[in-house]
């Protein structure tokens, strides 16, 4: 009987860190700089893979590669050889499974209010995880290149994923004293419309949920709109209008009053999506189980119950 062709079982097992790296970035360039080697190499090593698999293992996505069945098989086999040589080089002691780099991505607020000091308390746990985080406010999509946790406004419809609901946040309108002062406080939504709307960039919404303001003030024009929630808090301060902001944020600033707080109200969840590979790591699984502990904590905050600081 003719001996098989099969490569070193040494050679497999480089190979499927390799695919892991991949799979955990979206990329063989973000990939290569992680492991220490070229984009050449890591490209050899998913193609040699392949064939030696018998099939394909990444397609192309719209933000990157993307695992394909035989892939994300590939890809546990992967984190079986990454879990088993991490066992050997912790020897004798207990190896802290929470290390790594866990990469997110979650809106300016969360990122800043939430996310920040969840991840602060997180890592004087386990000092060796590091967490990217990348500021964006956008829809979930059903797999992401390169992200573990996608934290998004309103409730996700994704598969091939795990959603967690992180908790609620409520949005109401503000404006400075400064401003109320010189062009009055409106008493009434009718008097609400005739003021300024410090809010997101209509055309560039992502997010339907978050249209609140133009549905609960019908007329109200825009006077500064930016794709950045902090420049609304600010620009509300600065006299530029009316803003629509995140009570969390607003309620910082002892210069900001709440308006018609029963009328012009929205209250919205936070959402994590986290892909399937990623779930099974204990990092990802600890970030995400840290930001729960944060919504839980700060839940009278986010709801706007506490009022200024």
């Amino acid at each position: 009987m003719p001996a098989r062709n099969d490569p070193p079982a040494g050679q497999v097992a480089d190979q499927l860190l390799v695919l892991l790296q991949v799979a955990r970035t979206g990329r063989y360039t973000t990939a290569a700089r992680a492991l220490g080697v070229n984009h050449t190499t890591v490209a050899r090593n998913i193609t040699a893979l392949e064939r030696a698999l018998g099939g394909r293992l990444l397609v192309r996505g719209a933000d990157g590669w993307e695992l394909t069945s035989l892939g994300r098989r590939a890809a546990r086999a992967g984190e079986s050889v990454s879990d088993a040589v991490d066992r050997l080089v912790a020897g004798d002691t207990e190896a802290d499974p929470v290390t790594g780099v866990v990469r997110m991505t979650a809106t300016d607020g969360f990122s800043a209010y939430v996310a920040s000091p969840a991840i602060a308390r997180l890592r004087g746990e386990h000092p060796e995880l590091s967490v990217e985080l990348v500021t964006v406010t956008r829809v979930a999509t059903h797999h992401r290149s390169g992200v573990d946790i996608d934290v998004v406004v309103g409730q996700p419809s994704v598969q091939r994923a795990k959603a967690v609901r992180l908790g609620e946040y409520v949005l109401g309108m503000y404006g400075s004293r400064d401003y109320l002062a010189r062009h009055g406080t409106p008493t009434t939504v009718a008097e609400m419309s005739e003021h300024g709307l410090v809010y997101f960039v209509d055309s560039m919404l992502q997010v339907n949920d978050l249209d609140a303001p133009r549905r609960l003030v019908p007329g109200m024009r825009d006077a500064l709109a930016s794709t950045n929630v902090f420049v609304h808090v600010e620009a509300t301060r600065a006299g530029a209008g009316l803003g629509f902001l995140p009570c969390f944020m607003a309620d910082r600033h002892d210069d900001l009053v709440r308006l018609l707080p029963d009328e012009v109200t929205e209250r919205l969840p936070y959402w994590a999506v986290i892909r399937s590979e990623s779930w099974r790591r204990p990092a990802v699984a600890a970030v995400v189980q840290a930001l729960l502990a944060e919504m839980r904590t700060r839940r009278p905050r986010m709801l706007g119950l506490d009022g200024p600081v």
